[in-house]
């Protein structure tokens, strides 16, 4: 054997910051964790019987790569009535093992070694490793509290460069919970068609969206894909994991220009084939069926969201309320520690979870992610340990 065992761009690669934490945890009792960004509720009823129902019939066999015209079908119906956007169900979509799938394929299909790929911090953890897998080059653009952790257009253009492919991005966001309206997503698309570059949408919190009404009469959700005028550069990735309590069905979408989802079909053929068949089936009835579900589920994230955000400013911490998605980012740098000291006392010692801020990125550092996809009554328990733990550092 000549060279190394293990690629060397692998062997890079650091682990998930998210992961070492929660090793630790499974191995604890009486952890309460707000950490792990997974809903506490299980699968609706009728969604996880759809999956049943599927599996009776025989339902065990291989899709089409795409994905079955029945999904593709009522994706594209979905989309049309909670974000006016409009896509052709038998080439511009493509069912996919969980939204992680869809962007490794979409970067993948786009990116050559040496292309940039722009894409905001703090930010989901998997980003830029899935970029460095393809062999592109991963540029941040930072975000901050001041402006709510949005992401601006004149941040970007900073950024920019020749080389530059694509724009990914995540909003509401992971993990700051940050939200773009329309206006700002408008500026975004001119920004990419201007540069010559593809937006990838991670929108896989779109339906988790506080600045919506609930109950609004025929009121659309923002999204990057409602945009008829730019829609042959972006690229649509979601999935069933949050809005529906999917995780395990393992569930996504991505949705685009024709030529772009052909090459992320080829890419995912060769790799995976099709996405679970069961849970397709039940993709299906989440999504024509599963609004009602949704909407409950927002409506006790809200009430989560205003609890916790309460208690962490009344303790004296800078918290940005966020308006989507189910994190809260506490900036805890007024304690005098480091993000990853903070998470690990206040693990050991007062038994709680959260996820350091730098394992979102170097503009994550001086934050903590907290997940409030648990139960109320457990953030009450984790906001008495929390406040426990601050009166300890301010008055040693």
């Amino acid at each position: 054997m000549t060279g190394p065992r293990i690629a060397p761009h692998v062997a890079e690669l650091p682990k998930s910051g998210i992961r070492k934490f929660f090793d630790i945890v499974a191995q604890s009792k009486d952890i309460i964790s707000l950490g792990v960004g997974e809903p506490d509720f299980d699968t609706p009823w009728h969604v996880s019987r759809a999956a049943i129902t599927c599996l009776e019939n025989g339902g065990t066999h291989y899709t089409s790569n795409l994905g079955t015209p029945e999904l593709r079908k009522a994706i594209c119906r979905y989309l049309e009535r909670r974000f006016d956007a409009h896509f052709d169900w038998s080439k511009e979509v493509l069912a996919t093992v969980g939204v992680s799938e869809a962007i490794d394929l979409a970067i993948r299909a786009l990116c050559s070694p040496g292309d940039e790929v722009l894409y905001h911090e703090p930010c989901f953890v998997s980003y830029s490793a899935t970029m460095r897998l393809a062999h592109a080059i991963p540029v941040a653009v930072r975000t901050t509290a001041a402006n709510g952790f949005r992401l601006a257009v004149d941040d970007l253009e900073k950024s920019v460069s020749p080389r530059t492919k694509a724009l990914l991005l995540n909003f509401p966001c992971n993990p700051t919970g940050a939200v773009l309206d329309r206006n700002e997503m408008a500026g975004i698309l001119d920004f990419c068609k201007r540069h010559d570059i593809i937006l990838l949408a991670d929108e896989v919190y779109s339906e988790l969206n506080y600045t919506i009404p609930e109950g609004q009469a025929g009121g659309k959700l923002p999204s990057f894909s409602a945009f008829p005028e730019y829609r042959d550069r972006v690229v649509l990735l979601n999935g069933f994991s949050k809005s529906w309590a999917m995780t395990g069905y393992r569930l996504g979408y991505a949705c685009g220009p024709e030529d772009i989802i052909d090459a992320m079909m080829k890419i995912h053929q060769y790799g995976i084939m099709s996405a679970p068949t069961l849970a397709q089936a039940a993709g299906v009835e989440a999504m024509d069926f599963g609004d009602n579900d949704v909407a409950r589920m927002r409506r006790e994230y809200r009430k989560r969201r205003d609890f916790l955000h309460a208690a962490l400013v009344d303790m004296g911490l800078e918290t940005a309320l966020p308006l989507g998605a189910f994190y809260i980012f506490p900036d805890i740098r007024s304690t005098g520690m480091g993000s990853e000291d903070f998470a690990m006392r206040l693990l050991k010692e007062h038994g709680v979870a959260c996820v350091p801020g730098g394992a979102f990125g170097a503009s994550g550092e001086g934050y903590v992610r907290m997940s409030y996809a648990t139960s109320l009554e457990k953030i009450r328990i984790a906001v008495e340990r929390l406040r426990a733990m601050l009166k300890s550092v301010r008055n040693a």
